[in-house]
């Protein structure tokens, strides 16, 4: 399996603290917030990956990350995303990188300290997303949430940011997908955001009840926005 990390954007609800370089260079504590991304990867035995990244700061990734032989890679490569097209866009990206082979993805804002080992080991087909619980349902509309069947098991589609969210269940930005996605991915129409959403991405694969899910154990949070940035460096701080 191979691991994508998307790290693209303009982080503009981090202005003006992205004015300066891109959100995922940020630091979170003692590091760059790209690098728990990259080490979640790695701690589960995935060593080539590509990061997609974009926007005027691109370069910058280079000089941070090098060849990725620091962090534990075997294998590092890098695309570019023109425009903000969409997190299955930017995914998109990754075809070639691919090469047919199932993929880890996961968003370049997201810590945590979850070992994801076992569900890469025995992934095989269709696509898995791992989710998180939360008690406060008005925390869930920056996320997409999954709207269930009557059992509570089966994920019938994935709700993009809603206002009214049907669960209690928020996906983090980690996913697995089998070697299927890139033909999905052709068949996404813009969102009304006019963006190709990875929340739709997922809901094909429900369609086909071909999505499974996992909850996240352990701490777990974006950065993309003041709050998030600092509850993950507040956590991170504490932890090492």
């Amino acid at each position: 399996m191979k691991g994508v990390v998307l790290a693209g954007g303009l982080g503009t609800r981090l202005y003006p603290l992205t004015y300066v370089t891109n959100k995922h260079l940020l630091p979170i504590f003692n590091k760059p917030m790209v690098f728990y991304p990259i080490e979640t990867l790695v701690k589960a035995g995935i060593t080539e990956i590509m990061v997609v990244t974009g926007g005027p700061y691109a370069g910058h990734f280079i000089r941070v990350l090098k060849n990725g032989k620091e962090l534990g890679l075997k294998h590092l490569a890098y695309a570019y995303q023109e425009d903000e097209g969409g997190i299955a866009a930017a995914l998109s990206l990754a075809r070639e990188f691919a090469e047919g082979d199932k993929l880890a993805v996961i968003l370049g804002d997201n810590t945590t300290d979850a070992d994801i080992s076992n569900a890469v080991n025995d992934f095989s087909q269709g696509a898995l997303v791992f989710l998180k619980k939360y008690q406060d349902k008005s925390l869930l509309k920056r996320f997409g949430v999954p709207v269930f069947d009557q059992s509570g098991e089966k994920i019938l589609k994935i709700e993009e940011k809603p206002q009214d969210p049907k669960s209690m269940y928020a996906q983090t930005g980690l996913y697995l997908y089998d070697e299927t996605v890139f033909t999905r991915i052709d068949q996404l129409s813009p969102s009304d955001r006019g963006e190709l959403e990875v929340s739709d991405l997922n809901s094909l694969y429900a369609k086909d009840s071909q999505l499974y899910w996992s909850e996240l154990e352990g701490f777990w949070s974006d950065a993309g926005t003041v709050e998030s940035l600092f509850n993950a460096n507040k956590f991170w701080a504490k932890k090492q």
